[in-house]
């Protein structure tokens, strides 16, 4: 339950995101500067955080034992999550892409057979491939039903392209985020924190958004300083206490797929915070009657997860008594 709440907490300071990105984006800011700029803003407080803790040297150690594998999962993990979502905003409206990314919810869980987990018999420690919690899959379904419900009412309102680029380039990052996240956990081992973790992804994606911020400046110029205050606001509250807080709650219960789909499933409360950012900041219209309907399929989505897990705590609990 404690994780289910974390990432509740990670969905709100997440939700900054979209709100912001959109906004960018009709005050003609280049997507390029608003995705580069959010991960080049984040290194130095990350850096400074795992400073403090001394936990820099371990994590450079890490890094340099397996470079490539830390520079590849973190490009899927962090580039080919945020590059297109930035780049979807500036075809679509925030509840869309917000609604769009409610993929995840499903797409972590449906990642699972290309992990293994570790396993005590007989003969000792074997891994073995992870097997899709179905009953966790199913709640997710739900939960993406009323998601759908909140966006149907509105699409009508959208043009071919603006549904197209609006919606594709977000599928692709509804993939590559639980991804990554769940690669970078199995590459690090348990030997990294959550911190240093953050960090190393931040550190090994930083040349790729150097490239995208460097294609930015030639292509639109120097960031306005709205732009600049905006993309420090997404860094500070997505990029680092959402980011953590949601890495926190993964790790928590990595070693139980159910369980992290749970948590991942914690990212459909974005649509509902983002309604509400975009209803006080940009002055969206209340949800219709069917919007409503979809925010409590939601929500009772939620509470099956956090049935589920607990029901799964309680079989585990037992399991370990009867050993």
């Amino acid at each position: 339950m404690k994780e289910i709440m974390l990432g509740i907490s990670a969905s709100m300071f997440f939700a900054v995101t979209f709100i912001l990105n959109r906004s960018m984006e009709l005050s003609g800011g280049s997507w390029l500067w608003s995705s580069s700029l959010r991960f080049i803003f984040m290194v130095p407080f990350l850096l400074l955080i795992v400073l403090l803790r001394k936990n820099l040297k371990p994590l450079l150690k890490e890094m340099k034992r397996q470079p490539l594998p830390w520079i590849i999962w973190s490009f899927v993990g962090f580039v080919l999550f945020y590059a297109p979502i930035t780049y979807a905003a500036a075809y679509g409206p925030g509840w869309l892409v917000a609604g769009t990314w409610q993929i995840t919810i499903v797409a972590g869980t449906l990642l699972v057979p290309f992990f293994y987990i570790t396993v005590q018999t007989e003969k000792g420690i074997i891994k073995v491939r992870s097997k899709i919690p179905f009953g966790a899959l199913f709640i997710s379904f739900v939960i993406f039903l009323g998601v759908a419900l909140i966006q149907l009412p509105r699409v009508r309102e959208l043009t071919f392209n603006e549904l197209l680029l609006g919606i594709l380039p977000v599928v692709v990052a509804a993939f590559a985020y639980p991804l990554g996240n769940r690669k970078t956990m199995e590459l690090s081992g348990g030997r990294l924190d959550t911190f240093q973790r953050v960090l190393g992804m931040a550190l090994a994606s930083l040349p790729f958004w150097l490239v995208i911020s460097t294609v930015g400046f030639m292509q639109a110029g120097p960031p306005p300083a709205s732009q600049l205050l905006q993309t420090f606001i997404v860094a500070i509250s997505s990029g680092v206490i959402a980011t953590l807080l949601f890495f926190i709650a993964t790790e928590r219960v990595s070693g139980h797929q159910g369980k992290l789909a749970s948590v991942e499933a914690t990212q459909s409360t974005q649509v509902l915070f983002v309604m509400i950012g975009e209803i006080l900041l940009l002055s969206s219209p209340l949800p219709s009657m069917m919007a409503t309907v979809g925010i409590m399929i939601i929500i009772a989505g939620m509470l099956l997860h956090s049935y589920y897990t607990k029901k799964l705590n309680e079989k585990q609990f037992k399991a370990a008594l009867s050993k």
